[in-house]
């Protein structure tokens, strides 16, 4: 068995110049990873393994142990392309913490039929395809729109439902003093 090359470092695009050795297309699921075996669409196997889980964007170039690199391209994947009023459109797939694909005319989000009909249903243009999927990075530019968390302290070794209410307690308005035992 031959042993395969390995990529233990990112470089993110601009960090890099020249031709690529090789082209590996990954989905946007696929590309939020730490170790994981992967192919050129040349066919030649290469194991990626950095030092954390890490969000990778399409441009960005995996470096193998002997210099050369694998340019990352985002993969077709089934979309929906969205088009109408879209900054109405904007603020309901925020609100779902939906990763968006933001355009000047349009908005693509994976495909889900509950927003599909959603999204219908609010008078817009919605038309399934399947091309690449780059959505929008974090609220600094980089990274995942992964939903909102409650910090370290609401950290989980298990899987479970989770139910968030939040409720603004105001004493004042609903309690009444102690009556005097007197």
């Amino acid at each position: 068995m031959t042993e395969l090359p390995q990529a233990r470092r990112l470089l993110r695009q601009g960090e890099w110049t020249g031709a690529a050795a090789g082209c590996v297309r990954l989905g946007y699921d696929e590309r939020f990873l730490r170790r994981k075996r992967l192919e050129t669409e040349a066919g030649e196997g290469f194991l990626v393994d950095l030092a954390e889980t890490t969000s990778i964007d399409e441009g960005d170039a995996f470096e193998l142990a002997d210099g050369r690199l694998v340019e990352i391209r985002a993969a077709a994947e089934e979309v929906l392309s969205i088009t109408g009023p879209i900054l109405r459109a904007a603020w309901h797939i925020g609100n779902r913490h939906t990763p968006c694909q933001i355009e000047a005319d349009r908005l693509v989000i994976r495909r889900d039929h509950v927003l599909e009909g959603m999204l219908r249903g609010l008078g817009l243009t919605v038309e399934p395809r399947t091309e690449p999927f780059r959505p929008e990075g974090g609220a600094y530019g980089q990274g995942r729109t992964m939903g909102h968390d409650h910090g370290p302290a609401h950290e989980h070794g298990h899987a479970h439902p989770h139910v968030h209410v939040h409720i603004s307690h105001r004493p004042e308005e609903d309690e009444t003093p102690d009556a005097d035992p007197a």
